[in-house]
């Protein structure tokens, strides 16, 4: 089977995976739902390709369970960090200007939107799993293990050190600043995108070169759309002390810190994968 024809398959089944999580949120009024089922989404996507794929083996089993590790992991938390709590806030303005017509126009607007982007971004997943690689892992796929590897770590250690320091009463009104927090201000966002970047090694080593898009996409979501863009403008908006900390600690990519100690809360959330 094509690659064009594998990724059909998929369109269809993220339509009704979307579609599903849509009637769930209209049941739930909560349409927040649909970034808990983000990272699941993809590990959907890459079962589709497993299954319909006709490439290397090993290379099919090592992109799933890379890919079900990640999405399951990212799944849970988001589940778990927003279980019994109110809507999203992006959620609930939306609800209160849309009125009567929210619940049609978050399908387009919210799941459509998203199960187009999971589309597009797992464009090298399938790659990976469906080319010509030869009958060996190469130093392409050992490579985008190492990547994703400290990916995966980056964001799910950062994403841990933040649940455990917002669980303390006595961090209220400041921010996390040890740890991964102390050498930038978005380390689960950073980790996200290596994650993707090791993705797209793992489909270059089978010849998906020209997949390139998916991690460019995923990059300018995080950056610029869903995640550091939009937080830092929130941050700065309410928190006047976060300036000390935006002075002290890099952005993005991690370096060293030149701030001594906690002073101010650090909210981060997100969309499109990110999970805090």
């Amino acid at each position: 089977m094509t690659t064009i024809q594998i990724l059909g398959i998929n369109a269809i089944v993220l339509f009704v995976y979307v579609t599903a999580l849509w009637v769930a949120s209209l049941i739930s009024r909560d349409a927040g739902i649909v970034d808990s089922f983000w990272g699941l989404g993809l590990v959907v996507s890459a079962v589709v390709f497993f299954i319909f794929s006709g490439g290397f083996e090993t290379s099919k089993i090592l992109v799933l369970v890379l890919v079900a590790v990640w999405g399951l992991r990212l799944s849970f938390y988001i589940f778990r960090r927003s279980f019994a709590r109110p809507e999203d806030p992006r959620y609930q303005s939306m609800r209160a200007e849309r009125g009567a017509s929210f619940w049609w126009v978050s399908y387009f607007q919210v799941f459509v939107l998203q199960g187009v982007i999971m589309w597009i971004v797992s464009v090298c997943l399938v790659a990976a799993q469906n080319g010509s690689a030869a009958e060996r892992l190469t130093g392409w796929d050992f490579s985008g293990i190492v990547i994703w590897v400290a990916g995966f770590l980056f964001e799910s250690v950062s994403d841990g050190q933040l649940a455990r320091f917002k669980r303390n009463p006595e961090n209220q009104g400041r921010v996390l600043d040890r740890g991964l927090w102390r050498y930038t201000r978005h380390p689960n966002y950073f980790g996200e995108v290596l994650v993707w970047w090791g993705y797209y090694l793992l489909a270059v080593a089978a010849g998906g070169w020209w997949t390139f898009f998916s991690p460019i996409v995923m990059t300018v979501l995080i950056l610029r759309v869903s995640g550091v863009t939009r937080l830092e403008k929130r941050q700065a908006q309410t928190k006047p002390d976060y300036q000390d900390y935006v002075e002290s600690t890099s952005v993005f990519v991690p370096w060293r810190s030149k701030r001594p100690r906690a002073l101010v809360e650090n909210d981060e959330g997100g969309e499109y994968g990110t999970s805090e």
